[in-house]
């Protein structure tokens, strides 16, 4: 059997390989398809209709571009990102993290929150409880098992009910696909707020660095990996993008009906609309499975940001999670209806991707950890076409949002 090393040089047969490349792509995958990506992508077709397929193929080409560089930074060097971010500036990876820890706990508390509402909607129980019940699960997780081998399951398994259950949902709403297709490519409108929120909400922030810490945690790091880097960092960009085209498809179905979804849930009117009753128990299932897998991957990302700083937190792991588990859960008892915090979030995530990834890509040529690989220079020149659209249009977006306010 075809042996490849490891980081800690211990052999790992091809197919585990395979297997935690896989895992990685559905962590980063099920991280980004949350309740905040639910609510986007229902929000922004209303107003786009099926231009909205636009937004979605240039996010999934900017999320290629971002994904791509920082994977393969982080792989290579076998350091972190905010380990790469203090080498390259003492204290920027600090920066950095603080950062990415602010904007994955804001992400989390709409998690909670969607959690609590999928209870709801599945049992009939007051939001709080089904929150409080859903955090406490999500603890569960954590403690029962080996967190790497679970994450690498369960994200696999609540991506794939997802996506089924989300595709009889198509298949009720009966959407203008032809059309929808067409604007894809040609759209009739466009908005630099959705790019923005979408790129945000699918690959900014903790996202982006999801898959790639949870490889360093397996040991999947070197230049002799670097295939496997890139083929889980494209799974997990296919995974997200077909599941945000499969439930586009089906809010543009009902949205060309003439059906207005509701303003405060407006992924809820899509399912019911096109389902009814049984929709509306579908919309719950898929609601609670997106929330579940975002709130475990957003606290394992959110964590991994503060391993090897000033201090040595990898004892304590389980604990500090827990501890962001239930702050998380207490903050969305006190606050209350999330979907404005959800949108806020992934506009803030979007300003935080390119100055991410500007760093990985100086990385690349300062540090001598990564100076000995050499980037294909499309690799490199679309990094830093994400860098400069994003950084861009984030001013545009937050510029175009206080116009409407």
């Amino acid at each position: 059997m075809k042996l490849n090393i490891n980081s800690k040089n211990t052999p790992t047969p091809l197919k585990s390989l395979t297997g935690l490349s896989l895992g990685a792509a559905f962590l980063m995958a099920n991280s980004s398809i949350g309740p905040g990506f639910l609510t986007q992508t229902s929000f922004y077709t209303e107003q786009l209709v099926t231009s909205f397929g636009f937004v979605i193929l240039l996010s999934i080409l900017l999320d290629f571009g971002a994904q791509i560089n920082i994977w393969r930074s982080i792989t290579l060097s076998g350091m972190r990102a905010q380990e790469i971010a203090n080498a390259l500036l003492p204290g920027l990876g600090h920066v950095l993290s603080a950062l990415v820890i602010l904007g994955g706990f804001a992400f989390n508390i709409g998690n909670i929150a969607g959690c609590g509402l999928a209870l709801n909607i599945l049992t009939g129980i007051p939001f709080a409880q089904g929150a409080i019940i859903s955090g406490l699960v999500a603890i569960l997780i954590f403690w029962v098992s080996e967190i790497g081998k679970m994450l690498d399951q369960i994200t696999k398994y609540l991506g794939i009910i997802k996506i089924s259950l989300t595709l009889l949902i198509v298949y009720a709403a009966h959407p203008p696909i032809l059309q929808a297709v067409h604007h894809t490519f040609i759209p009739e409108k466009i908005s630099l707020l959705a790019i923005v929120t979408i790129v945000g909400g699918t690959v900014g922030g903790y996202i982006t660095f999801s898959g790639a810490h949870r490889l360093i945690d397996a040991g999947i790091t070197g230049p002799e990996q670097i295939k496997f880097v890139t083929k889980s960092a494209g799974s997990g960009i296919v995974i997200s993008s077909l599941m945000r085209y499969i439930l586009f498809l089906a809010a543009v179905g009902i949205v060309s009906q003439g059906i207005h979804l509701d303003k405060n849930n407006p992924a809820a009117t899509v399912f019911e609309s096109a389902a009814g009753r049984t929709g509306l128990f579908v919309f719950g299932v898929v609601l609670w499975s997106a929330a579940i897998s975002s709130v475990i991957g957003a606290s394992y990302t959110s964590f991994s940001f503060i391993k090897n700083l000033k201090y040595n937190f990898i004892k304590h792991e389980r604990i500090i999670i827990t501890a962001f588990i239930i702050l998380s859960t207490s903050l969305f008892v006190i606050l209350g209806k999330p979907k404005e915090l959800l949108l806020l979030a992934g506009l803030v995530n979007g300003f935080i991707l390119p100055f991410a990834l500007s760093i990985m890509l100086i990385a690349g040529r300062k540090l001598p950890v990564l100076k000995q690989f050499k980037y294909p220079i499309w690799i490199e020149f679309s990094g830093w076409t994400v860098v400069l659209l994003m950084g861009s249009m984030s001013v545009f977006a937050v510029i175009e949002k206080l116009a409407i306010k």
